[in-house]
């Protein structure tokens, strides 16, 4: 992608690109997801080079741990799940959103509308496809009646919440101090601690691709700005780590070198540890630091940037959505192999660009409505100071 096309790039196409980089990630690393990248390579005869079958192939229905759900053959996870869901939590409100909008919205989507789950290849209540720290949103809020600002106190500490923040970035687009604040807003009805922290940084990174001029370096200097302790630190010993390399493949032991101080579930990642998943300032989720770390190796480019995530293995669902997302606001959708993008369509029998419509419109209102706030507020207090 050269500089001219990057520097063109409009918001319409960076929320299209970010929204469905997200989806073409996810779907990437959904087979593999839970291993490591020797186990990767030796189950495929080499490095995840683009949609691949089940890690069991026709037996995936029964085989544990994975049944039942067909994780594969392009099919998106609950990543993109959630993450279209908040894009419907903005077309209802039309405005930025808080901890409130989730009980109030995201929480009834989960619980009352049945929709289509790839993996389930049936349509199904979203809440039936989520695992147990994305259901505690349910027993938390529509079952325990919790405040929702405080509701993520107590859930286990993970990349949950920030799995599906980018859209709160798009909305706040070349605005990373405002998409920081409302995504800990938002993320605490779901999350506490570096699970919180982890949402805010990723939708500031978000807003910060969308800046006109944005470089990966640009992204990742955005974050550490804003990154609060373990996670500032994590990102921190990720980057410098990314730096020496402009390839994954012998990245991909220094990256989990770098991030494993602050990762508390271990080197198992399907046993994790007995202090695994607990609040602290010392620590942070993984897939964050490791998803900007990818997108530095691949210096912002779609392929390289996902592919590497997805090769990482452990979460790296979640990694290649979140690196997918930045490297699509980076440059947009051109950007993102289009038979990747057909074939997980297809499989997922989601239309990937609705949501980037609805939410690009969204943005646009509320961006004026924001313009309109601030030019009153600017009013009032040059009134107040003329008072003086």
């Amino acid at each position: 992608m050269t500089l001219s096309a990057h520097a063109v790039a409009t918001l319409d196409d960076r929320i299209t690109g970010s929204l469905v980089g997200a989806a073409v990630g996810d779907a990437l690393g959904g087979p593999v997801e839970g291993y490591t990248p020797e186990q990767i390579v030796e189950r495929h005869g080499g490095r995840v080079q683009g949609v691949v079958g089940p890690w069991h192939g026709d037996d995936w229905r029964t085989a544990r741990p994975i049944a039942p759900y067909h994780k594969g053959d392009g099919h998106v996870t609950d990543d993109t799940l959630m993450t279209h869901a908040l894009v419907r939590v903005y077309a209802t409100v039309r405005d930025h959103l808080d901890a409130y909008a989730v009980a109030d919205h995201l929480v009834p989507d989960l619980v009352s509308t049945p929709r289509w789950i790839p993996e389930l290849e049936a349509e199904a209540l979203p809440l039936q496809r989520l695992f147990l720290a994305e259901k505690w949103l349910a027993a938390r809020l529509h079952y325990g009646h919790a405040d929702p600002r405080e509701a993520g106190t107590g859930n286990i500490v993970n990349c949950g919440a920030a799995m599906y923040m980018a859209p709160v970035g798009l909305v706040n687009a070349a605005n990373p101090a405002a998409a920081y604040a409302e995504a800990l807003d938002v993320a605490g009805a779901h999350q506490s601690s570096y699970g919180r922290e982890a949402a805010g940084v990723l939708a500031a990174a978000v807003a910060a691709a969308c800046a006109p001029g944005a470089t990966p370096e640009s992204v990742v200097g955005t974050c550490l700005s804003l990154a609060k302790d373990g996670t500032r630190s994590a990102i921190e010993a990720v980057a410098e780590v990314a730096s020496r390399h402009s390839d994954f493949e012998p990245a991909l032991r220094p990256l989990r070198e770098a991030v494993a101080p602050f990762d508390t579930v271990g080197p198992d990642y399907r046993a994790p540890s007995l202090a695994a998943r607990r609040p602290s300032r010392l620590h942070s989720v993984e897939e964050l630091p490791v998803a900007l770390g990818m997108l530095l190796i691949g210096d912002g480019d779609y392929r390289r940037t996902v592919l590497g995530s997805v090769n990482y293995g452990r979460d790296c669902d979640s990694i290649a959505t979140m690196s997918g997302a930045l490297a699509g606001a980076l440059y947009g959708e051109e950007a993102i192999p289009a038979d990747w993008v057909k074939t997980v369509a297809e499989a997922s029998r989601l239309d990937l660009h609705a949501p980037a419509r609805t939410l690009t419109e969204v943005a646009y209102e509320i961006f004026a409505r924001d313009t309109r706030r601030r030019r009153a507020h600017e009013a009032a207090f040059a009134a107040l100071a003329d008072a003086r």
